[in-house]
């Protein structure tokens, strides 16, 4: 029953993230001219079939989304590319992105329909760079632990489109970015690294960053990176200025749904942050110390209690071979944590629903996993250590698997306690 909830839970939040009912809310005024649609991400078919079915005026346009997420639309054409590695299909789609923008006047209106995962569907590498280089930068930043506003600020000096290029590109259009946000504190700049909205930041911080974390870059990445040309623009660019940017779904209306749910269970919500960062089993930990201070001493919650969080953790690759993703690793460690304690239980899951580059959003776990996992002759330390989650929740069955849910805010995890 304990799982049967959380994963109520789950889809109350990526419900209250459903883009449809959201665009509704935020269509931009109508244009004098042409109104072209554009976009990228996990979420953006979704976003795209709700748009042109709201729109009562002439469009068309082109959007991006990851393999298996497409949706049908009329006027808006989808098309589909690699996540999280881009690939030649990204390529061509960023190519042609930058084509459908161009020409446009004063009086036309560009649409962006924006969601985490965008950034690895539009790959459009600098003058000098090739789309292997993009894939090797795209690998090294996704192994460094870095958090995702580090991650895109580095991205964005390899890019023509990221980092507000694309938007440069539609100019003198107006251009109005709608935003399904996955990222801590919905910072628009860091959704997809930012295509339509530039981030305030510059190449010597994308330097620093990239010595802190030890990227290991290709050398013409490097060698761009260590010159000044051609920086990402500046939010104070004054092509920038009749552009308007709305967040219309994100990862704190989504537990808010959560909370309002458990409530209404007669269980005790409480919503730790919606932004919480950091490596994946560390914050696991973290979670489990407070679940497990609860169950024993009705401190800092009182039971029954459901803790709620989102944010985006990060996983250090170790090992080699091991399969998981970022949701998976967080349970792990905090399966491991809370062995024996039988009245605590949590879910967490990738609002997209898929957690990582496997085909499950999540995974289960309770006070009797890491018993049951050795039971089921997988050690959870060494599973831990070789960041092979995915292969121990799949030896027991908990696995969550939702298939692509339609949207995308993020991490979702919550933690049962009675």
């Amino acid at each position: 029953m304990a799982r049967e909830l959380l994963e109520r839970l789950f889809r109350a939040a990526v419900a209250a993230a459903d883009p449809g009912p959201a665009i509704l809310r935020h269509l931009p005024e109508r244009p004098k001219g042409r109104t072209v649609v554009i976009g990228a991400g996990k979420a953006s078919a979704q976003m795209a079939r709700a748009f042109e079915q709201a729109w009562d005026g002439p469009l068309s346009g082109l959007v991006v989304t990851r393999y298996g997420y497409a949706e049908p639309c009329e006027r808006i054409e989808i098309v589909e590319a690699a996540h999280p590695v881009p690939d030649a299909a990204g390529f061509l789609a960023a190519r042609r992105l930058m084509e459908t923008v161009s020409g446009l006047g004063p009086d036309d209106l560009v649409v962006a329909l924006i969601s985490g995962g965008g950034s690895a569907l539009l790959p459009a590498p600098a003058a000098g760079l090739s789309l292997e280089d993009e894939q090797a930068i795209n690998r090294a930043l996704l192994a460094s632990g870095a958090p995702i506003g580090v991650m895109n600020l580095i991205r964005n000096q390899f890019s023509t489109v990221k980092g507000g290029r694309l938007a440069l590109r539609c100019a003198p259009a107006r251009v109005a970015t709608l935003v399904v946000s996955d990222v801590p504190g919905d910072d628009p700049a860091l959704v997809a690294s930012g295509p339509t909205v530039p981030l305030a930041g510059t190449r010597a911080m994308a330097r620093q960053y990239a010595s802190l974390y030890r990227l290991d870059l290709p050398l013409a990445a490097a060698r761009l990176l260590a010159s000044d040309e051609n920086p990402a623009p500046l939010p104070t660019d004054p092509a920038f200025s009749r552009n308007t940017v709305a967040t219309i779904a994100s990862a704190a209306l989504s537990l808010e749904a959560a909370a309002a749910l458990a409530a209404e269970q007669g269980i005790t919500p409480a919503i730790l942050s919606d932004s919480i960062e950091g490596e994946a089993r560390d914050v696991g930990q973290v979670h489990a110390a407070l679940a497990r201070e609860t169950a024993t001493r009705d401190r800092p919650f009182t039971r029954p209690a459901v803790l709620l969080s989102g944010g985006e953790t990060t996983v250090t690759i170790r090992g080699s071979g091991g399969r998981g993703g970022r949701n998976s690793e967080f349970l792990l460690a905090f399966a491991i944590a809370i062995d024996g304690l039988e009245n605590i239980s949590a879910i967490a899951c990738d609002t997209d629903g898929i957690d990582g580059s496997e085909d499950n959003a999540g995974a289960y776990a309770d006070g009797t996993t890491a018993a049951r996992l050795r039971r089921a002759g997988v050690d959870p330390l060494a599973a831990l250590s070789a960041n092979d989650a995915w292969t121990a929740f799949n030896a027991i069955g908990d696995l969550v698997v939702t298939g692509p849910t339609g949207t995308n805010v993020n991490d979702f995890r919550a933690i049962l306690v009675t």
